[in-house]
């Protein structure tokens, strides 16, 4: 008896003290993705800097001039009340999550174009910038890509009936959680970027 109560705290001694393997969390994909429109409706996306699926000017990167490339989409249905803007790079993760560029959200419905080179800032009137990589509030971020492969970055506009309360602290999952229930059509125009070759090399750390 004393033998097997020995065996039985041996074995339970066995598993508490086996290192646990924590499976590893599925990487989230882009908004659009994540959240469609209800009823699947579509906004054509498009930019003046490229074609859909084409390669993003080193002049639309940090590498060169960082200037904002243009924005237009095709009008929302009819209850649209404002357009959110989410760019992501899904080719690089940070904790689980594509890279975010820029969001932008309570665009006026009446808009549907951001002209080229827009300055930080110049965001149309009533909207505000949430979060990118960097942190809150932050403006729009030119592509870096790093050497190796091309990455796509997918620019993506929500129309949505609604107009969400502006808060500087805004986060992503803030952003997309007040934007989930509104979404009445939505598009993106995605850009290849790649490194730009006449670079001068990241300076050592």
């Amino acid at each position: 008896m004393k033998t097997m109560m020995a065996m039985t705290a041996l074995a339970f001694w066995a598993l508490a003290a086996a290192p646990s393997f924590a499976q590893p969390v599925p990487a989230r994909p882009n908004a659009l993705v994540e959240f469609p429109p209800r009823n699947g409706a579509h906004l054509t996306v498009t930019t003046p800097s490229w074609s859909d699926g084409g390669d993003i000017p080193f002049e639309n990167t940090q590498y060169r001039g960082n200037n904002f490339p243009g924005l237009s989409w095709s009008a929302g249905p009819a209850g649209t009340k404002s357009y959110a803007i989410i760019m992501q790079d899904p080719d690089a993760q940070r904790n689980g999550m594509p890279i975010l560029h820029w969001t932008l959200y309570n665009v006026p419905a009446i808009v549907t174009k951001l002209d080229p080179g827009m300055a930080a800032g110049a965001n149309p009137a009533g909207s505000s910038y949430g979060p990118n990589v960097r942190g809150a509030a932050q403006p729009y971020m030119e592509p870096r890509t790093p050497p190796g492969p091309k990455h796509h970055y997918h620019l993506q506009v929500f129309a949505l009936d609604a107009s969400l309360t502006a808060d500087p602290a805004m986060t992503y999952d803030g952003l997309t959680g007040a934007m989930r229930d509104h979404i009445l059509a939505a598009g993106e125009v995605i850009g290849l970027g790649q490194a730009d070759p006449t670079a001068p090399p990241p300076a050592s750390r």
